[in-house]
């Protein structure tokens, strides 16, 4: 039985992968997620369809929720200690990368070192896909201003900075890419009785 992951952007991403591995040979069924980590793994989607699957993350908590979650399925995720600015693999070796709700807990400088070590790691016309969070969303402006729509914010016993991005912000961090798919998602809903209102900016990037 193939176990619930609500990832709903890569599943669409998955999507996509497997359409242009119909249209290039030189894309081998290997994925890379950057900030893997977590009690339900989006890299075990992969797993199921056939990927060599590889995971960093840089804390050591969510390392582990990830190997109770692989050992309890079966699954070898291959999920390790790793920092997604200095990316310890070789040049174009993977031939599609992401980031799911993880990269926007840098700041704007980091996340411009990660796209860029994301686009050094991937093979030419494989596939970065990445979630930013909007200036819509309804943490944009609390918490303490570090820096151009970055806030540290409390996220449960520790204070985490997160960065927000107006609508086309972000565009110029894949230039001489082809964005393929960019997508602004508004979800909300109630947590606890209380009504949320959250909004991201998803960007799936061929590498040219």
């Amino acid at each position: 039985m193939i176990p619930v992951v609500y990832a709903y952007p890569v599943y669409k991403f998955l999507f996509w992968v497997e359409m242009f591995r119909s249209e290039n040979d030189n894309l081998e069924k290997s994925v890379l997620d950057c900030g893997a980590g977590g009690n339900r793994p989006p890299l075990a989607l992969f797993y199921q369809a056939g990927y060599k699957t590889t995971g960093i993350d840089i804390s050591k908590d969510s390392i582990r929720n990830a190997s109770i979650y692989s050992k309890n399925h079966n699954m070898n995720l291959n999920i390790n200690t790793g920092d997604m600015r200095e990316l310890k693999f070789e040049d174009a070796c993977f031939s599609f990368v992401y980031s799911y709700n993880s990269i926007f807990h840098l700041s704007k400088r980091d996340i411009i070192k990660s796209i860029k070590e994301m686009k050094r790691v991937l093979k030419p016309n494989g596939l970065i896909f990445i979630n930013l969070l909007s200036v819509e969303d309804q943490l944009c402006g609390k918490g303490k201003e570090v820096g151009v729509n970055e806030f540290l914010q409390q996220e449960g016993e520790d204070l985490v900075i997160h960065s927000f991005f107006e609508d086309d912000e972000a565009d110029s961090l894949f230039e001489k890419n082809e964005i393929i798919h960019k997508e602004k998602r508004f979800i909300d809903f109630s947590y606890e009785g209380k009504p949320l209102h959250q909004v991201y900016i998803d960007f799936i990037v061929k590498k040219g």
